[in-house]
């Protein structure tokens, strides 16, 4: 199995698991959820490739992966037109155990690469705002634990992300008060 950078033992995918949902928890910023997925769910998963995909309007971007080979990242698609896009629309996990065979798969973004099969599992709920996906260079019905994996990576995730934007939303109401203080303290020294 070229590449492959899973653990050898499932106990180790689980500690893994474990250790990232944690770190997710106390994540401040969306790159810093983006970096951990990136760090963490190709081993956990034993993927050849992973990517987060970030929802941006009518696009999905493709902002990080973790691959044996180059995939997409920095690139946008649209969303009707990819199966991360579909995962997000239909909040839905995507299993394509064979590319070839699904028709959710842009077929030609994927012919110049060694994806062969793969998972899409949406984050966010009730919308999803983010996908993570996990390829593999072979055609396979990955084992529900990977799924299961994945799937709890990204409910983490995204507890994360919401985290992340609701702090920096309480920093921008403190900043906005403490600036209105001081305006309301500058007119009041003036009488």
């Amino acid at each position: 199995m070229k590449g492959t950078a899973g653990f050898a033992d499932e106990d180790d995918r689980w500690y893994s698991l474990a250790s990232t949902i944690e770190q997710l928890a106390g994540a401040r910023s969306d790159d810093e959820v983006i970096d951990m997925l990136r760090g963490s769910a190709r081993s956990i998963v034993g993927a050849d490739g992973i990517a987060v995909v970030l929802k941006d309007g009518d696009q999905c971007f493709y902002v990080a992966e973790d691959a044996v080979e180059p995939l997409w990242a920095g690139q946008r698609f649209p969303a009707e037109t990819c199966v991360s896009g579909w995962a997000m629309r239909h909040r839905q996990t995507a299993v394509i155990p064979d590319i070839t065979a699904d028709p959710r798969v842009p077929i030609e973004a994927y012919r110049q690469t060694f994806v062969r099969s793969l998972v899409m599992v949406p984050i966010g709920a009730p919308a999803a705002i983010a996908a993570l996906g996990a390829y593999w260079d072979r055609i396979r019905v990955p084992k529900k634990t990977e799924v299961a994996m994945l799937e709890a990576l990204a409910r983490s995730a995204a507890t994360a992300i919401e985290n992340a934007r609701l702090i920096a939303r309480l920093h921008a109401m403190n900043r906005d008060l403490a600036q209105r203080l001081a305006e309301l303290d500058g007119r009041s020294g003036r009488h």
